[in-house]
């Protein structure tokens, strides 16, 4: 044997396994496809500015980022506890009055959160938000499954039909999700929506990428880079990795690859999960696209999200979802007298491969000012940002193909930081008790 357990994939639910089960005493081997750990948690540092693959955050509200990662010493930057609505030719703040005061009388008076809104919001979020600790991160999977719905349903039976939903949640959500449909499901959203309001979420310093990098300077032996497992075999006393540059033998393995490459690796193996399906041949995933910009100057001195509401009736009047001067909230993020903007698509829209020229129109309706000055950076295609999670809520899926061979991953919880993390950690417990000592 060449170890106790291979993990194939270095994101972070690999990268999570893999730590738990080194604390639980087994040997460890990681193998990455990729040039760098993280999975789709990664950054690329273009001219000296941080632009992540796909607009992400980190908060640090969620359970097991609290247990497990040491936020201190990423020194987490913040956005701003709520969000900048464009509606045509005006702005308006709307933001936590407990974390910024100063944005309280505005919001308020904004016609884009009546009282209606408001109390139909508590309404929704129910008692959700007064729950805490395990109690908290389980809402709405055990005891609401039955009553789960899609979110669009679940808002019309709140009551949260106006400006509030149709300017600020739907687009606001439809981001964090990476699916405009309304179809996701409500207690899944719930449950974000619940961390978004007991964290407020930033960026590390060094981009998102020294999340995972934390995770694995924390193995015995470092990840195998640029290795990718191009099929698992099971054997009498294990199972067998096949890679580029030989085959690797171990008591067991977990697969925490992202959802589309499932099958390609597990593949015979898939059909063996009982109680739930892997996909058809994988999972279902949303996807988005991030456009990176470099500006002389800050066109919005403001670490707020922009949502675009200048649409009739509400939503983006083109085809930015979200926007921000990524370098007034995470002033690392951008080289010293410089700024970063950020603007994102949605790939289930038609518009969400629109054109560079067509992104720096929009740009400049949004922020009321020219881009003529802006260099484009980077652009990224994500297309398997975060799976579909559709209700019932599902967030303890099986993870067993065999006795010796597990899956982890999102996928496999529920699409977030907290969900890959958990899964994580959930595979190498269940392994702990497999293997025999």
């Amino acid at each position: 044997m060449d170890t106790d357990v291979i993990v194939i994939g270095a994101g972070l639910a690999g990268l999570q396994c893999a730590r738990r089960l080194q604390r639980e005493g087994h040997s460890v081997i990681v193998l990455e496809a990729g040039d760098a750990v993280g999975g789709r948690v990664r950054t690329d540092v273009v001219d000296g500015f941080r632009c992540d693959r796909g607009f992400q955050v980190l908060n640090p509200a969620y359970s097991a980022v609290q247990d497990w990662i040491d936020v201190d010493s990423l020194r987490l930057q913040r956005f701003g506890a709520g969000a900048i609505i464009r509606d045509g030719e005006n702005t308006t703040t709307l933001a936590n009055p407990l974390r910024h005061p100063q944005h309280t009388l505005a919001t308020l008076t904004s016609k884009h959160a009546p009282l209606a809104d408001l109390l139909a919001l508590a309404r929704w979020i129910g008692p959700t938000l007064l729950k805490s600790g395990a109690a908290g991160d389980a809402a709405g999977a055990a005891e609401q499954a039955a009553r789960d719905d899609t979110l669009a349903a679940s808002f019309e039976a709140a009551g949260l039909t106006g400006p509030l939903r149709r300017d600020v949640l739907d687009t606001f959500l439809a981001g964090v999700l990476a699916d405009s449909t309304g179809e996701s499901s409500a207690n899944y959203v719930r449950m974000l929506v619940r961390y978004f309001a007991l964290g407020t979420p930033g960026l590390p310093e060094e981009g998102m990428q020294a999340l995972p990098e934390q995770m694995a300077s924390w193995l015995s032996d470092a990840v195998r880079l640029e290795t990718p497992a191009r099929g698992i075999r099971e054997t009498r006393s294990g199972v067998e990795i096949t890679t580029d540059h030989g085959s690797l033998r171990a008591r067991a393995a977990v697969v925490a690859v992202g959802p589309q490459h499932l099958s390609e690796v597990t593949g015979e193996l898939t059909r063996d999960l009982t109680g739930d399906i892997l996909g058809t041949p994988d999972p279902e995933t949303h996807g988005l696209t991030t456009w990176w910009f470099r500006a002389p100057e800050s066109p919005q001195k403001s670490p707020f999200l922009m949502l675009d509401a200048s649409r009739p009736g509400g939503g983006p009047a083109g085809p930015i979802w979200n926007t921000a001067v990524v370098s007034e909230a995470a002033p690392s993020y951008a080289p010293a007298g410089q700024h970063l903007i950020q603007a994102t698509t949605l790939l289930d829209r038609p518009d969400g491969t629109a054109s560079e020229t067509e992104l720096r129109r929009n740009l400049e309706r949004l922020y009321q000012t020219s881009t003529a000055d802006w260099e484009l950076l980077i652009h990224h295609v994500v297309p398997h940002t975060l799976p579909a999670q559709h209700p019932p809520m599902k967030d303890r899926r099986p993870q067993q193909l065999s006795d010796r061979v597990l899956v982890a991953g999102d996928h496999r919880d529920n699409g977030s930081i907290q969900g890959a993390l958990v899964s994580g950690d959930r595979a190498a417990r269940t392994l702990t008790d497999l293997l025999p000592a």
